[in-house]
């Protein structure tokens, strides 16, 4: 007998009907002879709901109510797929994510798991039910509250689940047949790819692909565990995410393009150059608490001797830094700051960059053709990244794909419409 644990994203679970899908496709692996785990989301938008009903309350919520308000969603999602399983007749028990063991440190509304204690879990499990947990939540010991894992947490509560269960197989399903080499809400004619290792997954995800959480990702590398994502809608074989590919498997030169318009860029002008500025201005930054992508220092103007540093970050952290970095001005001694939301990110993923040369050629040609202009480039060995206008980003990535023989034979099918 083989023990499966199976996530279910908010559009797996938007509603009745599609509850009830979902609850025949876990009996249906439960007949198969398969203990089964599953973590669920909360329904459709009812997370985007809350935050706003909580903002209709106060500019500020409360960290801490916050996570107690957000923890009810998956409540309501894990209690009405455990009734549909009893329906179907078969066991089912609903914990929270307290219940289930989920230990993190004490961070509302990004808290990290620090340690997965499934006992009730596995007596449910033991005495042949279904056992269903909350995603997206766990429990501070110290603190004794309740805490959320940040957005796409459900994800790594799968993972943590299934490493902490020794399961065969972590299943994320979603409302597309796998991971495609780009978002087919964007690009219509990407097709599935059937395997992608870890490593490439981890740069997709950093670089915006919304399938699988980065967080997640990175957690089955390092715990083992064996992803598999698939469909919710439909009874296909989907995308195994691995460690390494086999011996016989070479690399492709690019898995896979990923566009992100989640990101701003600050540009820091007029900022004196000599040794120690830059590592000033981050140290304010990291302050902050903000994760800084990329980053462009421009050569210094010889007769000013001041230079401008560029860097991308979190919408959602844009204006705290902006604030910390004002208060610190005349110290650090730089002469204005300018903010710009309106950029997009592109990156093409692929582990045959390794060995293959003209690969930024190749995009930077394709980006040149389309009258595409780049503003920022960043590099690691596997991923080439650059930021343009957010209005053009749609375009680069379908010129891109095409550029790079990505096409599929026909357009992907999107079964719902958020990716998760």
């Amino acid at each position: 007998m083989s023990l499966i644990v199976q996530k279910f994203g908010g559009s797996s679970v938007a509603d009745a009907e599609s509850i009830m899908r979902v609850a025949r496709r876990i009996v249906a692996t439960r007949d198969a002879g398969n203990d089964v785990v599953v973590a669920v989301s909360a329904m459709g938008d009812t997370t985007d709901e809350l935050v706003d009903l909580a903002h209709q309350i106060t500019d500020s919520p409360d960290p801490r109510e916050m996570d107690m308000l957000l923890t009810t969603g998956e409540r309501i999602s894990m209690a009405l797929l455990a009734m549909a399983i009893k329906s179907l007749g078969h066991e089912a028990r609903s914990f929270t994510g307290s219940q289930a063991g989920m230990m993190t440190d004490a961070q509302h509304g990004a808290a990290r798991i620090v340690g997965v204690t499934p006992e009730r879990v596995q007596e449910a499990l033991s005495e042949g039910a279904v056992a269903i947990v909350a995603g997206f939540q766990g429990f501070n010991r110290d603190s004794r509250d309740i805490t959320t894992l940040g957005r796409g947490g459900s994800d790594t509560t799968a993972v943590a689940l299934a490493a902490a269960l020794n399961a065969d197989v972590c299943e994320i399903y979603t409302d597309v047949d796998g991971v495609f080499t780009a978002d087919p809400r964007v690009v219509p004619m990407a097709h599935k790819i059937d395997v992608v290792t870890s490593e490439e997954m981890l740069e997709l995800a950093a670089a915006g692909a919304k399938v699988l959480h980065i967080r997640a990702v990175e957690y089955a590398r390092r715990h083992g565990v064996t992803l598999h994502v698939r469909s919710s809608f439909a009874d296909k074989e989907g995308t195994i995410v691995v460690s390494a590919r086999g011996e016989n498997m070479e690399e492709p030169i690019i898995t896979g393009v990923a566009g992100d318009l989640s990101e701003a860029k600050i540009t820091v002008i007029g900022v004196p150059d000599i040794p120690g500025k830059a590592a000033e201005i981050f140290t304010i930054v990291a302050g902050t608490g903000a994760n800084i992508d990329m980053i462009v220092q421009n050569v210094s103007v010889e007769t000013t001797g001041l230079t401008d540093i560029s860097f991308t970050l979190p919408k959602t952290d844009g204006q705290k830094v902006l604030a910390a970095l004002r208060e610190k001005q005349e110290s650090v001694g730089f002469v204005e700051l300018a903010y710009d939301e309106n950029i997009g990110k592109l990156s093409v993923v692929g582990g045959g960059m390794r060995t293959n040369a003209g690969v930024s050629a190749q995009l930077f040609t394709a980006l040149y053709d389309a009258g595409i202009n780049i503003e920022m480039i960043s590099t690691s060995e596997i991923r080439i990244s650059i930021v343009t206008r957010a209005e053009l980003l749609k375009d680069a990535m379908k010129v891109v794909h095409t550029a790079f023989g990505l096409d599929g034979d026909s357009e992907a099918v999107v079964y719902a419409g958020t990716g998760r």
